[in-house]
C-alpha cells in the first residue's frame, strides 16, 4: 500500500514536467554560440532610448544564457534594430477632469534583424514591442524617464525569448 501511494506520487508530480525542457530550446548547448549586439537606430522623436534598449538588451541575453555575448572579434549571429514607434496611451485620468491622464501605457517597437555573421543568412526580421505603466507624478516627462529602464527591459525581455526559442 506504502509503495502504490509513493508510485501515485511520483506520477502526479512527474506528470506535469512531461512537456517542459531545462535549458536553451534553439537545439543549441548553452553558450554554443556568440551573438553581437549592434547598438539600434532611434526613428522616434523620444531621445536615449538608443542607449537604454541596447543595455537591457545585452544584460538580457548575459542572464539568459543561451548565447554568449560577443563584444570584441566575430560572433556567431549579428542583431541589429531599429526603434520605429514610440507611444504613449492614457489608462486612467484625474477625478473630475477627463483630459489629464493619472496612469499611461507606454510601448516602443522595434524591428529587431538578427543574421549569420558567415553566411549572412537572415534569421530574423521583425518588429518586436515591448510595454510598461507609467504613473504621472508632477510631470509627465520625469515620469516617463523613470519608466524608460522598465519599458526597454520588456522590449529586451521579448527580443531575447525569441532569439533564444529559435521562433524565427
Amino acid at each position: 500500500m506504502r509503495s502504490a501511494a509513493v508510485l501515485f506520487l511520483v506520477i502526479l508530480l512527474g506528470g506535469g514536467c512531461a512537456g517542459y525542457r531545462l535549458g536553451p530550446t534553439g537545439g543549441y548547448a548553452a553558450g554554443d554560440r556568440s551573438i553581437q549586439i549592434s547598438p539600434f537606430y532611434n526613428q522616434t522623436l523620444e531621445p536615449r532610448l538608443t542607449d537604454a534598449v541596447t543595455q537591457q538588451l545585452r544584460k538580457q541575453l548575459q542572464q539568459d544564457g543561451t548565447f554568449r555575448l560577443s563584444t570584441h572579434g566575430r560572433a556567431d549571429i549579428s542583431v541589429s534594430g531599429v526603434i520605429t514607434r514610440y507611444e504613449r496611451v492614457a489608462m486612467s485620468f484625474a477625478s473630475g477632469d477627463v483630459a489629464t491622464g493619472t496612469d499611461y501605457r507606454v510601448g516602443i517597437t522595434a524591428q529587431v534583424t538578427a543574421r549569420e555573421v558567415t553566411t549572412g543568412k537572415t534569421i530574423l526580421d521583425r518588429p518586436v514591442t515591448g510595454y510598461t505603466i507609467v504613473r504621472v507624478g508632477n510631470d509627465l516627462t520625469s515620469s516617463e524617464r523613470q519608466a524608460m529602464p522598465l519599458l526597454a527591459q520588456d522590449l529586451a525581455k521579448n527580443i531575447t525569448s525569441i532569439l533564444a526559442d529559435g521562433s524565427w
